[in-house]
C-alpha cells in the first residue's frame, strides 16, 4: 500500500487534496501516469493546497451554473412516444439515450451517461428520472411514455 495525494475527484477514492492509501500497482500504473495523484511529500502537499484554492473558486462557479441548469430542467416534462401492442405493452423500451435526445430537442445538451436510469423504461406512464448535472447537483426530470398514435 502506498499513500498518494489526489489531484482530481475520483468517485471511488475521494476528493481533490485527500491523502489516500491505494495499492502500489494502482498508483504506479493508473493514478500517477494519468496525473490524477501525486506521491505524498511536503512539496506536493503545498502544491496541492495551492491548486485546491484556485479550483475551489472555479468549482463554486460550476456548481452555481449547474444549479441554474437544474432549476430549468426540473420544469421540463418530456413526452416520448413508442409503439405499443396488445394490453399497452411497449415494443422495445425507453433508454437514457432516448431521454438525452428528447432533452436535446428541448434545448438542453445533456450526455446520456449523466442520466441515471437504473433500467430502461418498459411500460407506459410517467417516470421521474434523476439527472446528475454536477457531482453535487442532481435533478429529476419527468418522462411521460405514451402510445404512438397511428395515422
Amino acid at each position: 500500500m502506498i499513500e498518494v495525494i489526489l489531484r482530481e475527484h475520483i468517485e471511488t477514492l475521494g476528493r481533490r487534496g485527500d491523502v489516500v492509501r491505494v495499492a502500489d500497482g494502482y498508483a504506479r500504473n493508473y493514478l500517477l501516469p494519468r496525473k490524477l495523484a501525486l506521491p505524498v511529500t511536503e512539496g506536493n502537499r503545498r502544491r496541492i493546497e495551492h491548486e485546491r484554492k484556485l479550483l475551489e473558486v472555479k468549482e463554486a462557479h460550476e456548481k452555481q451554473q449547474a444549479e441554474a441548469l437544474a432549476a430549468q430542467i426540473a420544469q421540463v416534462e418530456l413526452v416520448i412516444e413508442r409503439r405499443v401492442g396488445e394490453h399497452d405493452t411497449l415494443y422495445g423500451s425507453v433508454t437514457s439515450a432516448d431521454i438525452a435526445d428528447a432533452l436535446t430537442a428541448k434545448g438542453f445538451e445533456i450526455e446520456k451517461r449523466r442520466i441515471q436510469l437504473p433500467e430502461p423504461i418498459k411500460q407506459l406512464g410517467e417516470v421521474s428520472v434523476p439527472i446528475k448535472i454536477h457531482r453535487d447537483v442532481t435533478t429529476p426530470v419527468k418522462v411521460q411514455v405514451v402510445a404512438l398514435k397511428s395515422s
